[in-house]
C-alpha cells in the first residue's frame, strides 16, 4: 500500500480496512488479519497496526476475542456507510459545488457525465 502525507498512516490503514468491510472481504462477526499479518501485509510496523486495530475498537468497527483475535463487529458496514455520507455530505460537496460555480459547471453537465459513466 502506498501512503499519502495527508493522515496518520494508521489511519489510512485503517480506512483500507474499512473499504475492505464495505466491498464485503470481511463479514460481520468474520475474522480480519491479526495486527501482525495486516502490519506484514502493508509493511508497517506493527506498533502502527495496533493503533489502528485500537481505533476501530473503540469506533466500534471490530472487537477482540481474547486470545482468537479481531473480528468485524456486526452492523459495521452500515456505520462505516453512513459516517462516510455524513463526511461526503459535509466536506465533499460543499467544496465540490464551490468548484463548480468557479469554473461554471452546472448540474447538467454533472447529470451528462454521470450517464456516460454508468
Amino acid at each position: 500500500m502506498t501512503f499519502s502525507n495527508d493522515k496518520a498512516i494508521y489511519i489510512q490503514m485503517a480506512d483500507r480496512l474499512c473499504d475492505e468491510i464495505i466491498s464485503g472481504t470481511y463479514q460481520d462477526d468474520g475474522r480480519i488479519p491479526s495486527v501482525r499479518e495486516y502490519a506484514v501485509l502493508l509493511q508497517v510496523n506493527t506498533n502502527t497496526a495496533m493503533k489502528c486495530y485500537d481505533q476501530l475498537a473503540r469506533d466500534e468497527i471490530i472487537y477482540n476475542k481474547r486470545g482468537l483475535g479481531y473480528f468485524v463487529m456486526p452492523g459495521a458496514k452500515q456505520k462505516i456507510m453512513a459516517a462516510r455520507r455524513r463526511e461526503f455530505m459535509e466536506q465533499t460537496l460543499p467544496e465540490l459545488f464551490r468548484n463548480m460555480r468557479m469554473l461554471g459547471i452546472d448540474i447538467d453537465d454533472v447529470r451528462k457525465a454521470w450517464e456516460k459513466d454508468k
